[in-house]
């Protein structure tokens, strides 16, 4: 994807930044009640409440999305839900978060597998992502690829499996259009190995760069198009007990120093 008229528009100064956003809201009064160093984007809107006896957490107000505060870590990491999904909305609340101190962020959600030995319910940690989305291309200059923070991968690896689940590590295809992901193109990256398309990472991973923030995200299969068709799971519990060994492990790395 370029820009014609501007080629070099990632290179531009914006005449609105994340920085003034946040000075206005503040003054205001309308900031969150909590300034989290790290944050865990939730695109399972319930689960907060449903892992609320093992994981209290309490409302901290909201920026385009609903804050939840998690209580054992006393304000130092937040759970946001309820943003709606895609690649615009998450950059605009990663650069908000970056310019409140966030110094980590870790995205999960659910996605849909291009290998088929991917099954419902099984985890992928995602280390870089496919750039098929627009907004990280007025950011950076234009490339396939763009990468997630590799120390925060390879925590998230490592307390995922001492939790007893399995993970494997891989690409992510990030789109802005679930409803044209094409034969030509799940054909193309299942040859090169990708292995799940979702509508966030490239965009979280491309504020990590730009902001120094860590970012990684965290995909659960959900639906498949291996076949080259659209295939659906006949039940959801693997997937809701992946997600819940995913949320648990994310707060745990997010409360770490």
């Amino acid at each position: 994807m370029s820009f014609p008229n501007y080629p070099d528009k990632h290179g531009l100064k914006s005449l609105l930044t994340a920085d003034e956003l946040v000075a206005y809201r503040a003054r205001l009064g309308r900031m969150p009640k909590v300034k989290p160093e790290g944050v865990l984007f939730c695109l399972e809107r319930g689960l907060p409440h449903r892992m609320r006896w093992r994981i209290p957490v309490q409302p901290a107000g909201a920026m385009n999305a609903d804050v939840y505060a998690v209580k054992k870590t006393k304000g130092k990491v937040a759970v946001l839900t309820s943003f709606g999904g895609g690649s615009p909305m998450v950059m605009e609340l990663a650069e908000e978060l970056a310019v409140m101190g966030t110094k980590k962020m870790i995205l999960m959600t659910w996605g849909g597998s291009l290998q088929k030995d991917i099954r419902p319910g099984d985890i992928v940690v995602c280390n870089r992502a496919i750039r098929d989305e627009g907004a990280s291309h007025h950011y950076l200059p234009p490339a396939k690829f763009v990468e997630a923070d590799e120390s925060l991968v390879n925590e998230l690896v490592d307390t995922i499996r001492t939790r007893g689940a399995q993970c494997t590590v891989g690409t992510t295809w990030t789109t802005d259009a679930p409803y044209r992901e094409t034969r030509e193109e799940v054909a193309q990256y299942q040859a090169e190995g990708v292995k799940t398309v979702e509508m966030e990472s490239a965009g979280l991973f491309t504020v990590g760069q730009v902001r120094s923030v860590r970012t990684a995200s965290v995909v659960i299969g959900m639906d498949s198009l291996a076949e080259l068709r659209w295939q659906t799971p006949d039940r959801l519990d693997e997937i809701m007990r992946s997600l819940e060994i995913v949320y648990a492990a994310a707060i745990d790395i997010l409360a770490r120093a």
